[in-house]
């Protein structure tokens, strides 16, 4: 028996359902991009994934970055950014959007805060290209 995957961002198995979330970040990432002109809140904000319900009612779309200014922008666009995704894709129910921080995106910050507190300790190279310390 299939079910969902337990990660991060609940990625759903089945080929319609990775369809309409692909489609659904498109569409997002293009209008965020478009938004970003006229709502500044909007800028720097990258659309990672779209999770969305089996049953179409509901989109978590997991965003690279969420301050408090973004999220406010994003509240007040959410019916428009719903009404775009409904306007260019033909689904019978357009998901109710939710706007989160991408938990891979936290995650890979913690690392790298990890790996630099361990260079900066060991006083280690600066980065991946450096020269190997002389023999």
């Amino acid at each position: 028996m299939r079910g969902r995957r337990h990660d991060n961002r609940g990625v759903a198995p089945y080929p319609r359902s990775l369809r309409v979330n692909q489609v659904v970040r498109r569409v997002l990432a293009e209008e965020l991009e478009r938004l970003a002109d006229a709502d500044e809140r909007l800028r720097l904000i990258t659309v990672t994934a779209v999770d969305t319900a089996p049953d179409l009612r509901h989109a978590v779309v997991y965003l690279s970055s969420l301050n408090e200014d973004a999220a406010e922008g994003l509240a007040e666009r959410r019916p428009q950014l719903q009404h775009e995704v409904g306007r260019q894709t033909r689904m019978k129910r357009t998901p109710r959007l939710e706007f989160a921080v991408d938990p891979a995106v936290v995650a890979g910050g913690r690392v790298d805060d990890a790996l630099r507190r361990i260079r900066d300790r060991d006083g280690g190279p600066e980065g991946p290209d450096a020269a190997p310390p002389p023999r």
